[in-house]
């Protein structure tokens, strides 16, 4: 089965450690981990027809396909209360989502996949990292988790308020090269 990394909500399923999990054909480990049952976390991104327990009975997922569409940045309601609710519900990497459905409304998703598997990529020696990873499984590099992007978000958005908007992008710019 084919895996899809593009989500109909925003999400980069390609850091999610459940996806990767099945990726990398280490499900049992994570269930284990976990302490779940193996078919409740087997995922191929929201987009298919195997997805984990999380991802088949999401709201936002019901209602996209429901309407036809292949992200919620399209509907005429976007940002509706539930994709509101959810990007402010505690968890750091949920707070990228509308970001990202900009993103891929102006870029188009092939772009935003590209720049996505880049951005979740450890710059030191490229392997592919998970949303809560703060060091390289292979290198062990400093990774710019989600904790750091939310962080890094909240400060742009203080600032943006404060008219200092061209200073943080670029601060932001270059924090990414690091």
């Amino acid at each position: 089965m084919k895996t899809r990394y593009d989500s109909y909500c925003g999400l980069y399923c390609g850091a999610c450690p459940i996806l990767v999990a099945t990726v990398k054909g280490e499900v049992e480990a994570k269930a284990a981990e976990w302490d779940l049952p193996v078919e409740d976390i087997v995922c191929h991104g929201c987009k298919t027809k195997v997805n984990a327990g999380l991802s088949a009975d999401c709201v936002m997922r019901l209602c996209a396909r429901d309407r036809g569409l292949d992200f919620c940045v399209e509907c005429d309601e976007y940002p509706c209360g539930t994709v509101q609710t959810f990007e402010r519900d505690g968890y750091p990497h949920h707070t990228l989502i509308t970001a990202n459905s900009e993103a891929i409304a102006d870029g188009g998703v092939d772009v935003w996949l590209e720049e996505q598997k880049k951005r979740w990529s450890c710059p030191a020696c490229g392997t592919a990292f998970t949303w809560y990873e703060e060091e390289c499984a292979e290198c062990g590099g400093k990774l710019y988790d989600a904790f750091a992007e939310e962080a890094d978000l909240a400060e742009e958005k203080a600032r943006e308020s404060e008219g200092e908007t061209a200073y943080w992008k670029l601060r932001r710019k270059l924090r990414s090269f690091r």
